[in-house]
């Protein structure tokens, strides 16, 4: 593969017919999606639908059961473990929990990447990592320790780190999580002023609904094991089909089920705890 290939049509990256899961279990099939060089891509769907499993395919913490996944026109499930390093590299990606150093000052956190990864001076990385603080309001609090920043601000630095190899794709797993309402709003148009300026890819991992229409050129929905639609915020927003519906306007009876579905694998540790009860 060449270090730099990337598709004729700046497609960062595409998902064709992809059957994803764990072992024998699938948790989505005929899953398609195409993300492209300065878009917002939205992935929404209820608890346990498969949004995080789309995450972690797309990452190559799990490789496709059939079908193909691709990033920058390289193919994410016959990489080598070389060449997924080096895909990872051009890839930012906000962790739902942060993923933060406990040990390790605002500043060190955002400039781990980095310290691993990029040969500057260290007045270039003081200048880049307070830039990118600066970016999510937190330059002044480089110097605190996690301990001493709320949940909110906690998200805002894994932003930052998230942003400072300025990566040609970035991934938000649930960015919105832990953050008042005015944070939120600043977040959103943050991911959408980066997305811009950075002339990036990014998708986003979220149940919210609000906010990510606002900022977001495509939406993905997923549920009932299968990607159920695409197109614009809009396009859903005007959609007749029940399970889009119940999820937009959060209503508690249609076909989003609350409970987690039976599967063969809880069947077998049911049988077996059943035996030794």
């Amino acid at each position: 593969m060449t270090p730099e290939a990337t598709p004729a049509a700046d497609s960062l990256l595409q998902f064709k017919d992809a059957a994803l899961g764990y072992g024998s279990f699938t948790v989505l099939s005929g899953v398609s999606i195409d993300v492209r060089r300065g878009q917002v891509a939205t992935m929404i769907g209820g608890s346990g639908s498969g949004k995080t499993t789309l995450l972690r395919a797309a990452t190559g913490q799990i490789t496709p059961q059939s079908g193909t996944i691709t990033a920058f026109g390289e193919s994410i499930g016959t990489a080598t473990s070389t060449e997924l390093q080096r895909l990872r590299q051009r890839m930012g990606v906000l962790f739902q929990q942060g993923a933060l150093f406990t040990d390790l000052n605002v500043f060190e956190n955002v400039a781990f990447p980095i310290r691993e990864h990029m040969p500057l001076s260290e007045h270039q990385v003081v200048e880049r990592v307070l830039d990118k603080l600066e970016a999510v309001g937190l330059r002044a609090a480089a110097h605190l320790h996690i301990s001493e920043i709320s949940g909110g601000m906690a998200r805002r630095v894994a932003l930052a780190r998230a942003i400072v190899l300025e990566p040609e794709l970035i991934l938000y797993d649930e960015p919105f999580a832990g953050l008042d309402p005015i944070s939120l709003g600043i977040t959103a148009q943050l991911i959408r002023t980066l997305t811009d300026r950075l002339h990036c890819a990014s998708v986003l991992i979220t149940h919210n609904v609000m906010e990510s229409f606002a900022i977001s050129d495509d939406v993905y929905m997923v549920g009932q094991g299968k990607l159920l639609a695409h197109g614009t915020p809009d396009d859903l927003m005007k959609s007749a089909e029940p399970y889009i519906q119940q999820f937009l306007k959060g209503e508690p009876d249609g076909p989003i089920a609350f409970n987690y579905p039976e599967t063969p694998a809880f069947d077998k540790w049911l049988q077996h705890h059943k035996g030794h009860s």
